[in-house]
């Protein structure tokens, strides 16, 4: 089976069909993504550099900007490069990676939001107990747990991807490696790996 997985690849078709539109396509993602970077980054040294701003909700949303702009940076640049050249074809190995990272942070995302809505919370509803609540050490713990049940959640279904069985080169319609893409192309049952994701999708939801 190792032998077999080196030779499949993966092909994302992304915004193919539309031939005339690839260099105006690249040039607004490259801004949209430029402006990510450096908006998720100034967010991050803003706040890192401004003592004032040391508080659980500006903490929390330090690394919600962490965590968008790895997102960011683990789809957007195949993307760039597929509205340029015609070769579109991504390794097995590089669309798994592709796909772990980008479950690991789109996860811990969604539980990183879940978490300031519970700062957001306390502090509404219990403002003069808000700083005994929101203690340091429980919010490293809440952005711990999010980062751990993304990481959980990844390494789950990856798993479970790579038990399965390619050939040759497959094509995806679309310009990420998402799961239900990959499983779709499987020679094997994809039973398990579809109950997997539902019940995933269905509590991290």
């Amino acid at each position: 089976q190792e032998n077999q997985t080196s030779r499949v690849t993966f092909t994302l078709l992304g915004f193919s069909e539309y031939p005339d539109l690839q260099v105006p396509l690249f040039l607004v993602f490259l801004a949209i993504y430029t402006i990510t970077v450096l908006g998720n980054l100034g967010m991050i040294l803003t706040i890192r550099v401004n003592p004032r701003l040391h508080t659980p909700m500006y903490f929390f949303l330090s690394h919600l900007s962490f965590v968008d702009f790895c997102y960011s940076s683990v789809v957007t640049p195949k993307l760039l490069e597929n509205l340029i050249v015609e070769d579109r074809t991504i390794s097995f190995t590089g669309c798994i990676l592709q796909f772990f990272l980008a479950c690991l942070f789109v996860v811990t995302e969604t539980f990183m939001l879940a978490v300031m809505a519970y700062d957001r919370f306390v502090a509404v509803c219990n403002p003069l107990l808000y700083t005994v609540v929101m203690s340091s050490k429980l919010c490293s713990l809440l952005v711990g747990v999010s980062y751990f049940w993304g990481l959980t959640c990844s390494l789950t279904l990856t798993y479970f991807l790579l038990k399965l069985s390619f050939r040759g080169n497959n094509i995806i319609n679309n310009f990420v490696c998402e799961h239900a893409a990959i499983v779709a192309l499987s020679c094997s049952d994809p039973y398990i790996n579809q109950q997997i994701i539902f019940f995933s999708a269905t509590f991290n939801e």
